[in-house]
């Protein structure tokens, strides 16, 4: 009974230390995929390398040789954990057009000067007129604040903008993205990786929102936001303040924990305080139900009807470029202002 007792501890614990070593080595092969030098055939070298030395460790466990093998395992993955730690960020790459610059401001007063606003005229994803600009915005005539999610794989997954209005009818659209070199392509595994550095781009609406629904082929909804001026202008300086950081520090996009609708989140609780955290901020598809529960959509109405109304696909594609913003808002209906 004793040696068959000494036997399952010995099995479990190398069942565990397998495990363990096991998605410790997962997690080095996507690191060093996405992260390791020497182009496409020296990552594969070095791959290679990990798994066989990860093998030979998992060899050495059930061998009897436990301490030699974790021990081992152990310096090898302080290493790369070393080197994962110093792979810093950059804002000097050869950027995608799109996001070859970011926004800053400059702020004086309730004036709001907002630098690289981008204007670009789309007519493919690769056929487009190149416009950055400065445009200044008194926070005094802010008028609204919409939330406009953009859907291209599936209901869980989407985009998030946040549109300010003002009282002349101008908009300004802020939208968190990853910023990609050229010919580089969104991955969801490469976001938990470094591969793409954090942008915050400012843009025209009949930019930003007409290049994902006219261009893209993607499926918009428009959601006006409920919320006081006091915090509307609150979360336009977040944003100011989240893009002047950024152009002075980079960082890493994730997509978990530092994406679209995270960093929004993060904004929105220093300024009104306490806002439960939820999984539909992860998975940000779903987020106009969270938005809605909190009390920051329209409660006069059900949420299935307003997103029925806020889908703006249609009229995007429909709208010319003079009277965009106004026509990708008709039949939805504005919200009742108490301040």
């Amino acid at each position: 009974m004793g040696i068959n007792t000494a036997n399952a501890v010995r099995l479990a614990l190398n069942l565990l230390a397998g495990a363990v070593i096991g998605l410790a080595a997962a997690w080095g092969i996507l690191a060093l995929w996405y992260q390791a030098p020497g182009g496409h055939a020296g990552k594969i070298v070095i791959v290679l390398l990990w798994v066989l030395f990860s093998v030979a460790v998992l060899a050495c466990i059930w061998q009897g040789r436990s301490a030699l093998g974790l021990t081992a395992f152990a310096l090898a993955f302080a290493v790369l954990l070393v080197w994962w730690h110093r792979i810093p960020p950059s804002n000097d790459r050869l950027w995608a057009d799109d996001v070859a610059r970011m926004a800053t401001g400059t702020i004086d007063g309730s004036l709001v000067t907002l630098h690289n606003v981008r204007n670009f005229d789309w007519r493919s994803d690769e056929d487009y007129t190149e416009r950055w600009e400065a445009r200044t915005y008194d926070l005094d005539r802010i008028a609204s604040v919409d939330m406009i999610m953009s859907y291209w794989r599936g209901p869980a997954i989407a985009h998030m903008l946040v549109s300010f209005g003002f009282d002349d009818g101008s908009h300004v659209v802020f939208s968190v993205e990853i910023r990609r070199e050229k010919a580089e392509a969104f991955s969801e595994i490469g976001g938990f990786f470094k591969q793409f550095e954090l942008s915050i781009i400012a843009a025209d609406e009949n930019d930003i929102i007409r290049v994902r629904t006219n261009v893209r082929g993607e499926d918009d909804y428009l959601y006006r936001l409920n919320m006081p001026r006091a915090d509307m202008r609150s979360l336009f300086m977040g944003y100011v303040g989240q893009a002047n950081a950024l152009s002075e520090v980079p960082r890493f996009y994730n997509t978990i924990t530092v994406n679209c609708t995270t960093l929004v989140y993060h904004m929105m609780k220093r300024i009104v305080g306490y806002l439960p955290f939820d999984y539909r901020v992860v998975f940000t598809g779903y987020l106009p139900g969270y938005v809605y529960r909190v009390g920051g959509l329209d409660q006069r109405y059900p949420l299935r009807q307003l997103r029925e109304l806020g889908r703006i696909t249609d009229r995007a594609k429909l709208s010319n470029h003079a009277d965009f913003s106004a026509e990708i808002r008709r039949g939805i209906p504005p919200l009742p202002r108490a301040d």
